[in-house]
């Protein structure tokens, strides 16, 4: 299960059934034990080779109040749980993310999400990488269960990595997996694909853009960010964030040269600066790092702070040299 920011006023809940008659409905309320309110969603399910996935619901509850605890309950059946909406939007709204990549499934993942949960974060950014289940699908279950009792409560807001990619030509699309158990909020920010999307919440704008779907200036991603950057009102948020997968600025040895950063840079860099972007997060790299405000390979006052996340803990380990 997780819970994921669907709009102005409005969540989705997420949760995947081995039955595949369970209805898409979720019971919600302010008050523990008195679900009035119901919303339905869809269903959906995928083959994967000799893999059938189990039964994927999505369903968006709202409009919700802000700052709000609403308990929930799925399918119809089976034990409540909570979530607590974010704060109003505004330009002096406090706001605290929690900011991963490359998370896996191994004991350090589960040293990560501990220190997370920690935290009392508003909202996750997750810079992709999720399950390095690596087409063996039942993967994508496990990492699914553990990941469930921190966001099941919490909205996690995700992009792909190169991980979740996983096609097989003629046999398998590309991110199959990935786009059918996150659904992210694309189509309410105005794209025409999960692998990139926007979202506002209290007075930050984030960008979640695409390191592994087309992003040449002729590009339908290109397109969709320069639209979505000219809507944003800065006097109604302020911060500008940016996220993807692959870092364009990168001093480690793991990783260097690739195209997804390299010429990705070269085509959006420039766009993200005249907008006055504050902070692009990446992943990829399993280290962390942070940059000075930078623009073309040169410090520059008015660049922006990209900082690596990507020591999340998956079975790969960390990028040391």
């Amino acid at each position: 299960m997780h819970v994921s920011l669907a709009g102005p006023e409005y969540m989705k809940v997420s949760w995947m059934t081995a039955d595949k008659s369970v209805p898409a409905i979720v019971e919600y309320g302010t008050q523990s034990g008195n679900l009035l309110q119901k919303a339905t969603g869809v269903s959906k399910s995928y083959t994967f080779l000799t893999y059938q996935s189990g039964q994927m619901h999505h369903v968006k509850l709202g409009p919700l109040l802000d700052s709000t605890t609403y308990f929930y309950r799925c399918g119809g059946f089976g034990p409540e749980y909570n979530f607590t909406t974010p704060p109003p939007s505004g330009p002096s709204v406090p706001i605290k993310f929690a900011v991963v990549g490359d998370l896996g499934q191994t004991d350090w993942t589960a040293s990560t999400l501990q220190h997370v949960a920690a935290q009392g974060y508003d909202v996750l950014l997750f810079a992709g990488d999720l399950s390095y289940a690596d087409y063996i699908q039942p993967r994508w279950d496990t990492f699914g269960q553990m990941m469930s009792p921190y966001a099941n409560y919490k909205p996690w807001m995700v992009t792909h990595g190169n991980h979740e990619e996983e096609q097989i030509p003629l046999l398998v699309k590309s991110f199959l997996a990935f786009n059918t158990r996150w659904e992210m909020p694309y189509n309410e920010s105005g794209s025409n694909s999960n692998l990139y999307y926007s979202f506002e919440v209290a007075g930050v704008h984030v960008l979640m853009l695409g390191s592994y779907a087309e992003f040449d200036s002729s590009s339908a991603q290109y397109k969709w960010l320069q639209a979505d950057l000219a809507k944003v009102d800065r006097t109604k948020t302020p911060w500008l964030i940016a996220m993807l997968h692959a870092p364009w600025y990168n001093s480690n040895t793991a990783h260097q040269g690739e195209t997804e950063s390299t010429d990705m840079m070269a085509a959006m860099e420039t766009l993200l600066y005249q907008h006055n972007v504050d902070i692009l997060f990446a992943g990829h790299v399993h280290a962390y790092e942070r940059n000075l405000r930078v623009y073309k390979n040169q410090l520059n006052d008015c660049g922006i702070v990209h900082i690596t996340i990507g020591d999340g803990g998956n079975r790969e380990g960390l990028a040391t040299k």
